[in-house]
């Protein structure tokens, strides 16, 4: 029996690819696999439970073992069964093994609970001003330019495209900061709230420090 994917999953799904999701393309279909640090892992179960009519096991412990540090690193991870409504978000997000932004990302990325889920995945605040950010490091500098536009038209938030180390993410000014948290905070986990740079509930904004994150 084929089930509809519902428009709550969708917008986790979507905010999760444009995260840390990855979509594994198999012979007949595709899967989700997602996965995440340990202090990530109520965060893996929340993922679960919103997912559980896809899923077929619980989240799992790995343990990962880096030679070069002689360091062990624990991660949360679960995958879905395989299905053509995940065969579909692999052909929107994916070329050639690849993880894309689609031209139609305006299209795509609608709802604010895609935006908060993205948040939690790859978003942060800085802490020498009340800016946060999105990582976008894998995005190619016209996909970023898509994303930006995007969020600008769906949201009415202003970014700008930041080059570091290892490529370019999305920076929300300190201008849009409560414009931001204010869209994302009903949709965070309690254990995600230290990331935002302000609080709507106690309409305060985060402590800064200043002598950290000078290059950001």
């Amino acid at each position: 029996m084929t089930k509809d994917i519902s428009s709550r999953e969708k917008e986790i799904i979507i905010g999760s690819v444009l995260g840390d999701l990855h979509i594994a393309r198999l012979k007949s279909d595709a899967r989700l696999e997602i996965t995440h640090s340990a202090k990530q892992k109520d965060y893996v179960f929340w993922k679960h439970h919103e997912l559980k009519r896809w899923t077929i096991v619980e989240p799992r412990e790995v343990r990962i073992h880096d030679v070069r540090y002689d360091k062990v690193y624990v991660q949360w991870r679960f995958a879905t069964g395989i299905n053509k409504e995940f065969t579909n978000f692999h052909q929107l997000f994916y070329r050639d093994g690849v993880k894309i932004i689609p031209k139609n990302i305006c299209e795509i990325l609608t709802s604010p609970l895609s935006l908060a889920v993205w948040f939690m995945d790859d978003g942060g605040r800085r802490n020498d001003s009340y800016g946060l950010f999105l990582n976008t490091l894998s995005f190619k500098l016209n996909e970023q330019e898509l994303l930006q536009q995007c969020l600008k038209n769906n949201f009415s938030l202003e970014t700008r495209i930041h080059w570091i180390q290892d490529g370019y993410r999305l920076y929300i000014p300190s201008k849009c900061a409560k414009h931001f948290c204010e869209l994302v905070y009903p949709h965070l986990l309690l254990s995600m709230h230290y990331k935002l740079s302000f609080n709507p509930v106690t309409t305060s904004f985060a402590r800064l420090d200043r002598a950290r994150d000078r290059k950001l």
